[in-house]
């Protein structure tokens, strides 16, 4: 099941035409995958200073279907696709919540799939997640 989290569409968060600047949706992205992990009990600071090891991007491929605009209300959701022993991909999408069609769904506007490695803090070079993230996850 595909953990969800709640964005509104701010000013900032447009282009000179009034619609999410395609960047931003990364930003949506990394929030609910922030989110995800501390509903888990994975909290990114404190997995640092316990581990000295973080999460970071290593490949990012969107498709965007739609534009969102000013005070539209999304949902971002992130889903577990795979994961190794040094990195995770994850699925995500961006749904319209306000939408006026008839059944009232959710329409899809953003879907990627993400992929985050695990590197030592201080060298940057990969490293084994924690069995103990892992088991978190699963």
């Amino acid at each position: 099941m595909a953990f969800e989290f709640p964005v509104r569409v701010y000013w900032e968060d447009t282009d000179a035409g009034g619609i999410v600047f395609y960047a931003n949706y990364l930003k949506f992205f990394e929030r609910a995958r922030t989110e995800w992990l501390r509903s888990l009990g994975i909290a990114q600071q404190t997995l640092r200073e316990q581990t000295g090891g973080i999460f970071v991007v290593t490949s990012a491929q969107l498709e965007y279907l739609r534009p969102a605009r000013l005070d539209d209300q999304l949902i971002v959701t992130a889903t577990l696709q795979s994961a190794g022993r040094a990195s995770l991909t994850i699925a995500q999408q961006a749904l319209l919540v306000n939408t006026d069609n008839q059944a009232n769904e959710p329409q899809l506007l953003c879907e990627g799939s993400i992929r985050i490695g695990w590197v030592d803090g201080t060298t940057m070079r990969p490293a084994r997640i924690p069995n103990r993230i892992l088991e978190q996850l699963s």
